[in-house]
C-alpha cells in the first residue's frame, strides 16, 4: 500500500490548545462544565444567536439528548434522509424509534423538501434535517412542512457550523440543532459535540439530562439547596481539557474559516472546466446560502469511474475517499423496512461521490498535486 502524503483530513491545532489545557488543569477543575466549558458555551451562544448551547461528548450525544428531551418511545416514527452517518437516526432508533428514510436532491444532497410531506403520519414524533457538506437544507419549505403538521425538526448541523440559509445560521431553525467537534471537523476537540436550544421550554430539562438525570446544574447555581435523580440522563459532559482544546479554536475561528475558504475556493478555480469536459458534477451552492466549507465533493459518471480515480490517487499518495452508504440499504436499515429503490437519488449518488482532501493546514502545494493528479487522470 503506498504511504499517504496527502491525507483527507489532519487534525489541526492553533497552537494555544496545549497551555489552556494546562492552565484547566491548574485550575483543578477537569471535569465537566468549567470555566473552558463555559467560554465556549458563551461563544456558540453570541456567535450564532442561540438562547442555549450546551457542550456534549459528541455530536452523537446531542442527538441521544434531541431524542430524550422529545420523549421519543417505541413506535414513534423519526423522518431523516438515507445520505447521512448513522447517528443522525441511531440516536432516535435507541429509543425505540422507527427510522423513516427520505430521500435527498440531486443537487445539494440535503433532504428533498418535495418529498418530505408524504413521509409524515399520525406517528411522525421529529424531522431530522441534514445540512450536507454545510450547505443548508431549504429550510423555508421545511419548518412550514413541520408546522403545518406539529412535528419538531432536529438539525443536524455536524458539517455546518457558521453557514448561513438567507442570511440566518443553520442550527437556528429547529427546536434544536446538533454540532460535531470531531477530528475530521473544522473546529475539533478530537471528540465532542453540543446540542443547540432553540425552544426556552427545552432548557431546564437539556440541563437535567445532560447531568444523569439530576438537578445538578440548579443546585451549583443555589437554586435548590441539594440536587438529586430527577428525570432520565446520563453523562453527556465533556472533560474541561477537551473544552480547554476547543477553546483555542473558537479563538481562531475566522483565521480557520478563511484558511478553509481559500483552499475550497482554489479548488472550485481549478476544477470546473475539467469536470464539465468528463460529465462530473461538482458541489452545488445555491445563491442564497453562505457555507461552512466543511468539504469539497464531486459525482463520478459512474461507480467505475469513482472506484478508478480513487485507486488511482491512492497510487499517488492522495487520499480522497467516497462517504456514506445508504442508510435504509444497510444491515439494520434492511431490518426497518428498507428496500432498494426507496431513495433512488441517494443510491445513484452514493456510489458515485469523492471527497478531495481539504483540512485547514492543507499548503497550496498539496493542494495543486491534488489538482494536478485529477487532471492527469485517464481512467475513464
Amino acid at each position: 500500500m503506498p504511504e499517504i502524503l496527502i491525507p483527507f483530513n489532519k487534525p489541526y491545532a492553533t497552537g494555544a490548545e496545549f497551555a489552556y489545557m494546562q492552565q484547566a488543569v491548574a485550575n483543578s477543575h477537569l471535569s465537566g462544565d468549567g470555566p473552558f466549558t463555559k467560554r465556549c458555551h458563551t461563544f456558540l451562544q453570541e456567535s450564532l444567536g442561540v438562547p442555549k448551547a450546551l457542550l456534549t461528548t459528541s455530536c452523537t450525544h446531542a442527538l441521544e439528548m434531541s431524542a430524550l428531551l422529545l420523549d421519543i418511545q417505541p413506535g414513534d416514527e423519526v423522518i431523516c434522509p438515507s445520505f447521512t452517518f448513522v447517528t443522525s437516526i441511531g440516536a432516535f432508533t435507541l429509543r425505540g424509534a422507527k427510522p423513516v428514510f427520505a430521500d435527498i436532491r440531486p443537487d445539494t444532497l440535503n433532504i428533498d423538501e418535495s418529498k418530505l410531506e408524504a413521509h409524515i403520519t399520525p406517528r411522525t414524533k421529529a424531522i431530522v434535517v441534514v445540512h450536507y457538506a454545510g450547505v443548508a437544507c431549504e429550510m423555508d419549505a421545511i419548518m412550514a412542512i413541520a408546522a403545518k403538521h406539529g412535528v419538531p425538526v432536529v438539525e443536524d448541523n455536524a458539517h455546518a457550523l457558521f453557514s448561513r440559509y438567507k442570511g440566518r445560521f443553520t442550527g437556528t431553525f429547529g427546536a434544536m440543532a446538533t454540532q460535531s467537534f470531531h477530528e475530521t471537523k473544522n473546529f475539533t476537540c478530537g471528540e465532542g459535540g453540543a446540542l443547540l436550544l432553540n425552544d426556552p421550554a427545552l432548557f431546564e430539562r437539556a440541563e437535567i439530562i445532560r447531568e444523569k438525570g439530576t438537578n445538578r446544574s440548579r443546585f451549583f447555581r443555589g437554586q435548590v439547596d441539594k440536587y438529586t435523580w430527577v428525570d432520565l440522563g446520563s453523562s453527556y459532559l465533556p472533560s474541561e481539557l477537551l473544552a480547554a482544546y476547543l477553546w483555542a479554536q473558537f479563538e481562531a475561528a475566522d483565521d480557520i474559516q478563511r484558511r478553509r475558504k481559500t483552499i475550497w475556493d482554489r479548488y472550485h478555480a481549478h476544477v470546473p472546466e475539467w469536470a464539465a469536459q468528463h460529465g462530473v458534477q461538482l458541489m452545488s451552492l445555491p445563491d442564497d446560502r453562505e457555507q461552512s466549507y466543511h468539504m469539497y465533493w464531486m459525482l463520478l459518471p459512474s461507480l467505475a469511474a469513482r472506484t478508478t480515480l480513487i485507486a488511482y490517487l491512492r497510487e499517488l499518495g492522495i487520499y480522497a475517499p467516497f462517504h456514506y452508504l445508504p442508510l435504509h440499504l444497510s444491515d439494520m436499515g434492511r431490518k426497518f423496512g428498507g428496500v432498494e429503490g426507496d431513495c433512488p437519488v441517494t443510491e445513484n449518488v452514493s456510489d458515485r461521490l469523492i471527497r478531495l482532501p481539504l483540512y485547514n493546514a492543507m499548503t497550496e502545494d498539496e493542494q495543486m498535486r491534488v489538482i494536478a493528479a485529477l487532471f492527469a487522470f485517464e481512467g475513464w
